[in-house]
């Protein structure tokens, strides 16, 4: 809103409104004001949830510490969304389709998430919003963000096309003059950077493309569920999913600004998104709210995201990587989520393979998801195949750890750019 204020301003030239044409000072200005408000309102939003004796159920699993938790005012994602929807409806160029997207994506699943943590809290039922209704839910939100970059006009990308000479060196990279629709993404550890999904279903001849968009939509109906169900197994230790989802914020606003200037989308040799910088303001106060409700949410946490925050941060997560066509790059930026995912695919898995085989469940780890592994002590009558660590490690460290792991994939991310 402000950004069409300073901008009728500017035309009467308003000294400074200027300013908020460009992205890196509305970016900037986002970032600050996210952190102020899951900051300085998240206070009153807490204090407002322990009068209302919106406190965390937990259940005694032998955890560490687990029980001290109990009572702690949880649905604090509220204070992330609102510390994301304010700056970017305030700063943020409201009729960008890819902001409209990501503002959609908030709120439905920040509405999902609220649900799940009303019934856990108000209606005492610890399984919270029936699974089917979240799964109904999220393909939902897949098929509208999948349509939508398949139908609107304003979603297009000018392809990289490379100039090289004699030695088959690169001397320069150029763009169509056009932008065109394409099913293209950005695949990492290869010499050409760009896979068509269309070249998945050539076989179908003339029906090629349309089934490429087929596979798209249903490629992004996957990545919102798996994502954001990944968030929510993560979101288990204090500041845990916070702090990666801030990690993955920094490095999903490098990508979005990279590909839409075409300064640095020709240097990287990768394709140029005409709008996307735009995102970099939502990754901005994405940064901010996830970094402030840290504040609150670092051990010992005074409140938890609930669902509400963490589908929502989730959501948003996959949601962004796909509208800048950086998908395939979600399992490597991802992958703390993506291996808290799998290590209860696997226990389940395993548990129920060996009660069948051998009339008793048996389990690969102490406990899933994995951060709760390391939180458990070993060779304590749990019949695991890994028992190490056999003393339960802090809380924190297990946290920072994880940050860190976070930070080493984030890197490599980026680095998959070059590295081809």
């Amino acid at each position: 809103m402000l950004y069409y204020l300073f901008d009728y301003l500017d035309q009467l030239d308003f000294p400074g409104a200027g300013m908020f044409k460009y992205v890196s000072f509305r970016s900037a200005f986002a970032l600050i004001l996210s952190l102020l408000i899951s900051t300085i309102f998240g206070r009153r939003i807490i204090d407002k949830l322990q009068k209302l004796q919106i406190g965390e159920i937990v259940r005694n699993l032998g955890l560490e510490g687990q029980l001290t938790k109990k009572g702690t005012p949880t649905m604090g994602g509220i204070i992330i969304i609102l510390a994301i929807l304010v700056p970017v409806l305030l700063l943020a160029r409201l009729d960008n389709i890819y902001i409209i997207l990501m503002l959609i994506t908030t709120v439905w699943l920040g509405t999902l998430g609220f649900l799940d943590d009303y019934i856990k809290v108000f209606k005492k039922d610890k399984e919270g919003l029936h699974g089917k209704f979240k799964i109904i839910a999220q393909v939902g939100l897949g098929l509208i963000v999948g349509l939508t970059l398949y139908l609107s006009p304003d979603v297009i990308i000018r392809e990289n096309i490379e100039y090289r000479n004699q030695n088959n060196e690169i001397e320069r990279v150029s763009y169509i003059e056009e932008g065109v629709k394409s099913t293209q993404t950005t695949i990492p550890f290869v010499k050409n950077n760009n896979l068509d999904y269309e070249s998945l279903v050539s076989f179908m001849g003339d029906y090629a493309e349309p089934a490429a968009w087929v596979l798209f939509v249903i490629l992004v109906i996957f990545i919102v569920t798996a994502v954001s169900n990944g968030a929510n197994l993560t979101d288990g230790l204090d500041g845990l999913a916070a702090g990666s989802s801030a990690i993955i914020g920094v490095t999903l606003g490098i990508l979005a600004y990279v590909s839409g200037h075409i300064g640095f989308a020709s240097y990287l040799n990768i394709m140029f998104i005409p709008g996307s910088q735009e995102l970099v303001i939502f990754a901005s106060a994405f940064i901010g709210a996830t970094v402030g409700f840290l504040w609150y949410n670092a051990f010992p946490a005074q409140v938890f995201m609930g669902d509400t925050g963490s589908l929502t941060l989730g959501g948003i997560i996959g949601v962004f990587a796909v509208v800048i066509h950086k998908e395939l790059l979600l399992p490597i930026l991802c992958g703390i989520f993506f291996v808290e995912s799998i290590s209860v695919m696997m226990q389940v898995f395993y548990f129920k393979y060996t009660k069948k085989k051998y009339g008793e469940g048996r389990r690969i780890f102490k406990m899933t998801p994995l951060h709760h592994h390391f939180q458990k002590a070993g060779n304590a009558g749990i019949l695991a195949k890994i028992q190490k660590p056999i003393a339960p490690i802090p809380e924190s460290k297990i946290v920072v750890r994880f940050w860190l792991v976070g930070i080493i994939l984030a890197v490599i991310t980026l680095a998959t750019l070059k590295m081809r």
